[in-house]
């Protein structure tokens, strides 16, 4: 189905390129913490975009602060 050299991988392939368990790989993304989007359901990261990441050469840091306090006056 997808040819080997395809710049965009799934949470599979990213946990075999970093030698992580998939569910870290899910963890940082679900975290912001590594460079991914989300299709749907599933998680996909640009291989050239991770590559650069894993070499410091950009950083990534997409965490969600915590819900804003809403006060009503």
């Amino acid at each position: 189905m997808d040819s080997p050299d395809t710049d965009v991988l799934t949470v599979e392939e990213v946990a075999e390129l970093l030698k992580i368990p998939r569910s870290s790989v899910y963890k940082l993304a679900q975290e912001g913490r590594i460079p991914g989007q989300k299709v749907g359901r599933h998680w996909r990261f640009y291989r050239p975009v991770l590559l650069q990441w894993i070499a410091g050469e950009v950083s990534f840091d997409r965490r969600r602060p915590g819900p804003e306090k809403v006060e009503f006056t």
